[in-house]
């Protein structure tokens, strides 16, 4: 794989918690323009490298790369205004803003940050706000949540929530995204409908990095799967590559 199609980059990183190693040497690549999958039993070490990736968690040593750029030391907020935008296992809305606000308050840098343009550049501050209500409804659109952008957040049920997480990410314009269990909780139906919006945001370009349990989904999805154990990455292919793995199987595929 050459270095210009490699979006995000670990390399043998390791961080522990007191005596235990969660991840241990880790090194993987997400492509661009791919969606690379991320599995492994529990405790495999997953969660932990998704905050090494996007900077929640700084490793005690190794390298991350985001786009060709060492970020081992930025803060997660600086990773995601280099591009790096991650999901959550359990829904992060703001509760008590509507839908479009959670929407509207996701794209950074904004004009009205800044009270000398504020004040003296109420044009240039209300030409950008128009832009981002515009791109915000789109969004909204796309993910048939268009109803709902006056209702508060806390009130939309566990698959809306889910779908609004989504789509703010993708208003803070992310160059990958990193998609912890998107799928957890929600209905085999609404399961199915994410998959379709991940799906058509990687035949969009976009560069995924995606951990999820439903194996069915995962290879569906993606293309190559990364499995991981004891902190370690076990083996990196495709899902019928990976069932004819021994070690995998024994490690993760039994049953």
């Amino acid at each position: 794989m050459s270095s210009d199609a490699v979006v995000l980059e670990a390399i043998d990183v390791h961080k522990a918690f007191g005596g235990v190693q969660a991840v241990n040497g880790t090194s993987l690549r997400a492509a661009r323009g791919r969606i690379t999958g991320l599995i492994g039993p529990n405790g495999a070490g997953k969660s932990t490298m998704i905050g090494l990736l996007s900077g929640a968690l700084q490793p005690d040593r190794g390298t991350v790369r985001l786009l060709g750029q060492d970020v081992t030391h930025l803060p997660n907020w600086r990773r995601a205004r280099l591009g790096l935008i991650r999901t959550f296992q359990v829904s992060r809305e703001f509760g008590r803003m509507t839908v479009l606000e959670n929407l509207m308050v996701a794209q950074t840098p904004q004009r009205g940050e800044s009270f000398v343009l504020a004040a003296f550049a109420p044009r240039l501050w209300k030409e950008e706000e128009a832009a981002r209500l515009e791109q915000a409804r789109a969004i909204l659109d796309r993910f048939q949540l268009s109803h709902l952008e006056d209702e508060y957040a806390a009130n939309l049920s566990g698959g809306q929530k889910r779908l609004l997480e989504m789509a703010r990410a993708l208003m803070a314009n992310p160059k990958i995204l990193l998609l912890d269990e998107p799928m957890a909780g929600v209905n085999p139906t609404l399961a199915q409908e994410l998959a379709g919006h991940i799906e058509s945001l990687r035949d969009e370009g976009m560069t995924i990095l995606l951990i999820e349990h439903e194996l069915r989904l995962v290879e569906r999805l993606c293309d190559p799967v990364v499995v991981m154990a004891q902190g370690r990455v076990l083996a990196e292919g495709t899902m019928d590559e990976l069932r004819r793995n021994e070690e995998v199987v024994k490690a993760y595929l039994v049953g």
